[in-house]
Parts: structure tokens; sequence; C-alpha cells
């Protein structure tokens, strides 16, 4: 590719060489400043810009080596062509080991100038890259520290809203608590504590994400279980036995678990063991079977306490059912002795 007009430092003590190189080069539209040792030049580079420097090796003081290393300490420096007799090919490689960009063997006529002149066009091409790829490197790098930013905002954000979600709703289910004591109706009770279950099961995910690092998914066995722990206290009468393996799975199908246990555990309450005040053994299992998985409640009532859960009859048994839908779960119900509800579910 044909360079605009560059300017180009030449550094030799062979002044009529330097003559030569001037007139060559001008002819191309390249400016040429000459430097006649070492010291002069690497001063005149430290003063000017230069596209490209053109350095010979041997001259009064510092010889070839010795300046191209005072020119790379000078900042932003320009790219060196070593310029070499015929019989140096190993300062010529100790220039390019010591960062040289290329060099050119001097040689009599034309071939040495228009040699140089391609060595100097190519160096000022894979300079420019570098330094054009350098500014892209620093661009993304940029980029990618700014969306990390973002990303830790957005966080941050995700926890508070999460924050105050689980405290509204932990006020919502305090108030349900407060009425459900105010009334005396049986059902009626019933009935507000079985909403207040369900406050809580969407409450506890809202307050594990807000103390969680990571706002994409949620241990389901610590939320279940802790979900467990807030429906037993609830229930003095409540025996209820928890085993879970350690799932990981997206919030809104952890939100849909809870609210189908929590239905599937107050059904159990209520029905399993009918003239019991002291109730019976609940076991909830948590696994994986297969790729999927499986939650589990059973007792050892009556049987059929869960009975109407799949035809969805109650209310109970439709929202289990259409919070299983929206996992694309699977409910199994089974009966005699006692009950047990499977509820089968993808992770993801």
């Amino acid at each position: 590719m044909t360079q605009p007009a560059l300017r180009i430092l030449y550094i030799d003590d062979d002044q009529a060489l330097c003559r030569l190189v001037q007139r060559a080069l001008g002819r191309f539209g390249h400016q040429v400043v000459t430097a006649h040792d070492g010291d002069q030049g690497v001063a005149r580079a430290r003063e000017e810009n230069f596209a490209a420097i053109c350095l010979d090796h041997y001259m009064p003081g510092a010889d070839g080596l010795e300046t191209l290393a005072a020119l790379h300490a000078l900042p932003d420096p320009a790219p060196v062509i070593f310029v070499t007799g015929a019989d140096e090919t190993r300062v010529a490689v100790a220039a390019l080991r010591a960062g040289a960009e290329d060099f050119v063997v001097k040689t009599p006529g034309e071939s040495f100038l228009l040699l140089l002149h391609r060595a100097i066009e190519g160096a000022v091409d894979r300079a420019t890259m570098r330094r054009q790829q350098a500014e892209t490197e620093a661009k993304v790098r940029s980029a990618l520290d700014r969306a990390e930013e973002l990303a830790a905002s957005r966080a941050l954000l995700l926890q508070e809203v999460n924050h105050r979600v689980a405290n509204s709703l932990q006020i919502i289910a305090s108030l349900t608590r407060l009425q459900e004591g105010a009334v005396s109706d049986p059902a009626a009770r019933a009935a507000l504590a079985a909403v207040r279950h369900r406050i809580a099961a969407v409450a506890q995910v809202h307050r594990r994400l807000y103390t969680s690092a990571d706002v994409r998914s949620v241990a389901l066995n610590d939320y279940l279980g802790g979900l467990l722990e807030e429906i037993g206290r609830s229930v003095e009468t409540a025996c209820i036995a928890f085993t879970g393996a350690p799932l990981e799975v997206p919030p809104d199908r952890a939100v849909s678990l809870g609210v189908i246990l929590s239905e599937l555990v107050t059904n159990a309450l209520k029905y399993a063991y009918p003239g019991m005040p002291q109730g019976g053994p609940i076991r909830v299992t948590l696994a994986l079977e297969g790729t999927d998985g499986v939650l589990r409640v059973e007792d050892d009532g009556i049987g059929g306490a869960g009975a109407a859960l799949p035809a969805g009859t109650g209310l109970g048994g439709r929202i289990v059912q259409a919070m299983a839908a929206t996992i694309g779960g699977l409910v199994e119900f089974a009966s005699g002795p006692g009950s047990r509800i499977t509820v089968r579910f993808a992770l993801a």
C-alpha cells in the first residue's frame, strides 16, 4: 500500500549517502531529516515526530545497537530500520532481536534505495496496524469494564428490589396473621393461614435473592427447607421431615415450587390426620432423578388426603396444577396406606 508523505529520520555518518537518501525518498513525497551520529539522532527523535527512523550501525560515538536502545527508551518510539553492510548479518540479527522493525543491506546502485523505501513503508504499515490494534483492545477493555460496572450495579439494584419486595410481603403476611387471629370461624382461619403460607413461599425466594451473590438462581433445597420451617412454626402440631438434594433453579421456578409445596403440606396438615390434634408425620423429599427434579410429599394418614389435587376440584388443587403447568411439571398422586404426591419438573 502506498503511504502518504512521511517524515523520516536517517541517522548515518556518511553525509553523501544521507543526501542520496534524501533525494531518492523525496521522489516518493517523503521528507528526510538527517543526523550524523547516534546522540544527534536520539536528540532529534526526542524533539520531533517521525514516522520511521533509519539507523546505520558504524558511527562515531554510540554505535547502531546502542543508539537503537536509546531510541526505544523514548516515549512512543518510531519503528527503526537498521542499515548494515553486506557482511554484517550478525549485527542485523542482533538489531532485530533488540527491537528493530527491519533491516536493509547497503549495496551499490538503486536497489538499496528501493529496498529502503519498501522497508520504510512496510514498517510504518505494521506500526500503524499495531497502534490501531492497541487502540481497539483498549476500547474493548474499556467496554468490558463498563459492562462489568453495569452488571454490578444491576445486581445491586436487583438485590435492593428483592429486599424491598421481601419486606413488603413480610408485612402482608404479618397483617394476614393478625387478621387470622381476629377471626373465629375455623374455615376462615384456615383460608387466611393458606394465604399466609402462599405469601411466605414468594417472600422466601426474594429474601434469599437479596442475600445471595447470584440473583439468577436459587438453592432449592435451602429455600424449601426454610419454607417448611416457617410453616412448622405457624402450626405447632406439625411434624415435618425434610430431605433435600442440592438443586439450583431459576427464581421464578423456585416460586412455583414453593407455592406447590405450601399447598401440598397445608393440605396434608388439614386432612391427613382427622381427629388427631397432634397430627402425624409428613415427609418432604427433594431429589434428582435422571435430569429432572422430583418434589414428593408423603404422610401416613387416612389416605386420599390429596386425592382431589389431580382432579383439580379444590382451590388448592387448582393452584398446584397451575403452578406445575408454569414449569412444565407433572403431578402424580398415590394413596393407601397414607398419601404420596409427586411433582416432577425440569431444572431449567
